[in-house]
């Protein structure tokens, strides 16, 4: 069975507001297809290979933890959210956002500090926003706010940047689009760019090739969420529940919070029962897919794009559709 859902979201996040996917369902195995709207058909068909992969890894932990995922939101919003987020102790905040100033994210950096308090752990994602300059004067007024920030994902666009960066302030920095949107994610590594790989299996073409790509970098790894509903974050958790200890571990021994707990950040879910953290970690939890509805327009349209991409990487549908 093939269905589209569409949600809004609660805050503008990544630019959007609101988030559209196909749902593949086969008996009681559940797969999502939702790369955004502006990536194209090549890219795309790494997400479409991702939801049609017929690989489930050996879980060896029934349980990861996460963190809480912060938009760029007031320091008030951000102070509640952390407090709603089921007990996580580690808080990703978003910084960098177009139109908002410096200030902005230094409140809502030193709001989700006074929140956590002092021993959460705090990592900022600023989506390439920067230019090395500016991030090597914008990163140590973040790590001040946030009275210590783990890491900062991506300031910069390049991976040659983040090397650059890299050699200029103190701070721990992890690759994201550097290694999802790359032609070369292992370049990462040969430039010793950054000190955390942030991993995503709809991105990287599924969950061989995501721990593939983990392995090879070798770097301590948070598998995180591609903003999907809980039916595409549940991969992720496998994904997660199943690397290797070394790689999903700080250098101090902690085990790494994962991004996978984003369901807060849609209107609705496309089950009754989504993937919430509690005690701040998530369950390796099949999901069944109750609630999977669009207007017909997003619906038609995405059914159009999921052939398209299906007939552009040669991946046949049809042992995913409904039959009488």
């Amino acid at each position: 069975m093939i269905g589209v859902y569409h949600t809004p979201m609660r805050t503008r996040f990544r630019g959007i507001t609101a988030r559209n996917g196909v749902i593949l369902q086969r008996g009681s195995d559940a797969r999502e297809f939702s790369p955004f709207a502006e990536y194209d058909d090549d890219y795309a068909a790494r997400w479409l290979a991702a939801a049609v992969e017929d690989f489930h890894p050996r879980i060896i932990r029934q349980t990861i933890p996460v963190n809480v995922t912060i938009p760029a939101v007031s320091a008030t919003d951000a102070h509640q959210l952390v407090h709603a987020s089921g007990g996580c102790t580690t808080a990703k905040v978003k910084v960098g956002e177009p139109g908002q100033k410096l200030g902005d994210d230094i409140a809502r950096l030193e709001a989700v500090r006074d929140a956590l308090g002092p021993g959460g752990h705090i990592r900022i994602d600023a989506n390439t926003a920067w230019s090395v300059e500016q991030a090597v004067r914008i990163l140590p007024q973040l790590d001040r706010a946030a009275g210590g920030l783990q890491y900062a994902e991506q300031p910069v666009a390049t991976t040659a940047q983040l090397a650059k960066l890299r050699r200029k302030v103190d701070i721990p920095l992890a690759a994201d689009e550097s290694i999802r949107r790359a032609a070369d994610p292992l370049a990462v590594k040969r430039l010793d760019a950054a000190d955390f790989a942030i991993i995503k299996v709809q991105p990287l073409g599924g969950i061989r090739a995501a721990t593939r790509i983990a392995e090879a970098l070798g770097l301590p790894t948070v598998i995180s969420s591609a903003l999907e509903s809980s039916v595409g974050l549940f991969r992720g958790v496998q994904l997660a529940a199943s690397l290797d200890d070394e790689l999903v571990r700080a250098s101090s021994g902690e085990q790494l919070a994962c991004g996978l707990a984003t369901v807060h950040l849609l209107e609705r879910d496309v089950t009754t029962e989504p993937l919430v953290p509690t005690g701040g970690r998530l369950s390796v939890r099949a999901i069944t897919p109750t609630r999977i509805e669009a207007p017909a327009a997003v619906s038609s349209w995405w059914l159009t794009r999921l052939t398209r991409v299906a007939q552009h990487a040669g991946i046949d549908l049809d042992p995913w559709r409904e039959r009488p």
